[in-house]
């Protein structure tokens, strides 16, 4: 089986050691995306719709690295800081996100993440061709 990674090129995918994607033979494991630009910049403090859009947008990045679309997800796993809070919020964006299509979800309240100023975080998982 053959492996290959992707990275942003962010400073933290150095320093903490790992990709923002692994793929193995035709399954692509996605590290959690967050609500950053390309600069590492981080954007939506205190927005949490805007930082869930922007992980989505930053997910596409990786897919499009991978030549997949989000049709190829099967799977994603969000972390959420005040989840009762932002459930509606994370559940619509997610609908608009996938469309008609619906993989499996898993979402998760937490107390803390990376950056004082994250809310949410999203990992995932697709099958490629």
């Amino acid at each position: 089986m053959t492996f290959s990674s992707f990275g942003f090129g962010m400073s933290w995918e150095q320093t903490y050691g790992y990709s923002q994607a692994l793929r193995a033979g035709s399954l692509l494991i996605v590290s959690g995306q967050l609500s950053h630009d390309m600069q590492g910049r981080f954007i939506g403090e205190g927005d949490f719709e805007l930082q869930v859009r922007t992980a989505y947008a930053n997910l596409d990045r990786v897919l499009t690295h991978f030549n997949a679309t989000k049709e190829r997800v099967v799977g994603t796993t969000s972390y959420v800081k005040d989840l009762r809070r932002h459930f509606d919020t994370l559940a619509r964006v997610n609908r608009e996100y996938f469309g008609s299509h619906k993989p499996t979800s898993t979402v998760i309240g937490v107390v803390d993440l990376v950056l004082p100023q994250q809310l949410v975080e999203i990992a995932a998982i697709a099958v490629l061709t």
